[in-house]
């Protein structure tokens, strides 16, 4: 079986649990570690958020580091309107036994991409880019190691969900989103134009809701919270499930259809900051930088996050 080797930047946040979830349950990926950045919520509940979902999958060895507290130029914004006051608002999961890694969150983003061949390692990203763009920045070499980032972020034909015009992890964090778009790694974008196809209904819920584990109702619970914001913000049956799409991306990309195409990221506009501005019909000449995705085959999605959940504690 053909192993990913993957890190998984997060700033847990219900549908990044899912996430990280998805990517423990699966025997066809090596999850070298996790890095906590601050976005949904504070980096101190964002990093104990990961160490919970960690235990609630029965995966305490699992490597846990705390990364950037702040955006690299600008000042925090967080979502605890839509997550909750914990990020994980929901189910009542215990605080996390498992210790915190002592290393600092872009250190370990370098050293294992230093240390690992080159084209090996892929960083799949839940959240602001912070933590990879620190990277970058001390250590530029690691820009050609990576294998693909897959970054949930961005929007162009749905707009954006914290600015008419930014979608939120582009958005905390615009300067950083600029570095990773302009750093010549292969890149795939799943922006809401593709994640808004994700829904969580309350069928699929449901299935969750009877798994004959911890994992699936303490899901159902996560979304119940989740998904009453998104209900009433778009009028829809359910939430859309962002995050998930990331690791089932990497699993199976066939599930999904898009183009690569150019996207570069404003950072001067105050009026459109952090918008992704994606050259979908390519009218300038700028060269494709990233793979932006945005069909998106939702039973098949959820009927992978179903089998695999079930298999976890």
């Amino acid at each position: 079986m053909h192993k990913h080797s993957i890190i998984i930047d997060t700033d847990p946040g219900q549908d990044d649990a899912l996430a990280i979830l998805l990517a423990l349950a699966s025997a066809d990926i090596e999850l070298l570690g996790i890095t906590a950045v601050a976005g949904n919520v504070p980096l101190p509940l964002t990093e104990v958020n990961a160490r919970k979902i960690c235990e609630l999958a029965g995966r305490p060895e699992t490597k846990v580091f705390a990364g950037a507290s702040r955006p690299m130029l600008r000042s925090l914004i967080t979502a605890e309107h839509v997550h909750g006051k914990t990020g994980l608002d929901g189910p009542i999961l215990p605080e996390p036994k498992m210790p915190l890694q002592k290393q600092f969150a872009p250190d370990f983003i370098i050293e294992t991409l230093m240390s690992h061949p080159a084209g090996t390692v892929t960083l799949c990203c839940l959240g602001p880019l912070t933590n990879i763009g620190l990277a970058l920045v001390k250590e530029p070499r690691i820009a050609s190691r990576i294998k693909r980032i897959i970054a949930m972020g961005g929007g162009w034909s749905e707009g954006g969900n914290i600015t008419p015009a930014a979608e939120f992890n582009i958005y905390v964090d615009p300067q950083a989103a600029r570095l990773v778009f302009q750093c010549g790694a292969p890149i795939t974008l799943i922006p809401l134009d593709c994640t808004h196809k994700a829904i969580a209904t309350r069928q699929r819920i449901e299935k969750f809701r009877a798994m004959k584990n911890k994992t699936g109702p303490a899901v159902a619970e996560m979304l119940d919270f989740f998904e009453r914001f998104d209900i009433e913000k778009y009028g829809s049956e359910g939430g859309p499930l962002h995050d998930p799409c990331v690791v089932a991306w990497l699993l199976h990309p066939e599930m999904f259809s898009g183009k690569d195409v150019n996207v570069e990221i404003e950072c001067e506009s105050e009026l459109t900051m952090g918008q992704t501005v994606v050259d979908w019909w390519r009218v300038t000449n700028r060269k494709p930088n990233a793979h932006v995705v945005r069909g998106l085959d939702a039973d098949g999605f959820y009927k992978l996050l179903t089998q695999r959940l079930l298999t976890l504690p």
